[in-house]
């Protein structure tokens, strides 16, 4: 939180030896010292306090849960449809370039709609 350095101690020592005298220094220093020692241990029992009403809370049980729903959540990113598209472009231009004569590799989804079976046409051929 505070940087120090000692350029910036050495400047607060020589302000607080002038402000405070060298007399008085000892006194001060001893009273800062006890002030930042009570902020301390008050700080660390706020600190014990806390972690201790969040483990009556049971926190560490709703971590667990969110850590589950959170892998859970998580996207497949293995799915690349660039790669899917480049791969179903080029299926389309393999059955373009086929001979007429050739049996095109046509997926479930590329059979014509309008295509009539064989029996039907060779019936109303016959009649």
């Amino acid at each position: 939180m505070f940087e120090f350095d000692a350029g910036k101690l050495l400047i607060i020592a020589v302000a607080a030896l002038i402000f405070i005298g060298p007399k008085d220094l000892p006194r001060v220093m001893r009273q800062v010292g006890q002030a930042v020692g009570k902020l301390r241990r008050m700080g660390a029992d706020f600190q014990a306090q806390f972690m201790e009403a969040m483990n009556e809370a049971g926190a560490e049980d709703i971590k667990a849960s969110v850590n589950t729903l959170s892998d859970s959540a998580k996207i497949n990113l293995d799915f690349d449809p660039l790669n899917v598209a480049k791969s179903e472009a080029a299926q389309m231009t393999r059955q373009i370039e086929a001979p007429i004569g050739a049996p095109a590799a046509r997926g479930p989804a590329m059979v014509p709609e309008t295509a009539e079976p064989e029996a039907t046409a060779g019936r109303a051929g016959g009649d």
